[in-house]
């Protein structure tokens, strides 16, 4: 699986110590106030459950299920697969993501909850690849940046591999243009 891996580029002991750092901001913050972490399925449940763990304050655990697809007409549709099935009315929201990629997902997200009246909703995710982005979304807490190239591993997959990897990398270009 590794010989699949052009290069690393945030190893095993690289993403522990940016996790530390963004669960320390986060329980600075947080730490009073019961928030519902919310862990976009499937990419985000190696990086939702390594953060839960260094959370250190009261919480409620959720997630999400959507599907982003493009059909020929129309680019970055967003369907939700999976709701919610805890009641976020005036509780804060943090969003756990594996990737801020184009943003099409997390800004259906966002007006989703939004809707549904959260307290506030703030967005933590362990990349962000600011270069593809398409929808006027950010990170509010983000791990790494990582350039236009194909990421794995930490949780993002290339066909349903790759996610237990335990660095994130870039996936040779032989293995998905084959």
């Amino acid at each position: 699986m590794n010989n699949d891996i052009e290069k690393v580029l945030y190893t095993h002991e690289q993403v522990n110590h940016r996790l530390d750092e963004l669960a320390s901001e986060l329980t600075a913050k947080y730490h009073d106030q019961q928030p519902v972490i919310v862990s976009v399925m499937t990419g985000a449940l190696v990086f939702t459950g390594e953060m839960i763990e260094r959370l250190n304050f009261k919480l409620t655990l959720d997630y999400v299920d959507v599907s982003s697809y493009a059909d020929g007409t129309q680019s970055g549709k967003v369907q939700l697969i999976q709701d919610l099935s805890t009641d976020i009315k005036d509780r804060p929201v943090i969003i756990m993501e594996d990737i801020v990629d184009t943003g099409h997902t997390l800004k259906f997200l966002k007006d989703l909850l939004k809707g549904r009246s959260a307290k506030s909703i703030e967005i933590c995710a362990l990349l962000d690849k600011p270069d593809r982005r398409e929808a006027d979304v950010e990170g509010d807490y983000i791990g790494f940046e990582v350039p236009n190239e194909f990421i794995v591993g930490y949780g993002l997959d290339y066909s349903g591999l790759y996610r237990n990897l335990p660095f994130v990398g870039v996936l040779k270009r032989s293995v998905y243009e084959n």
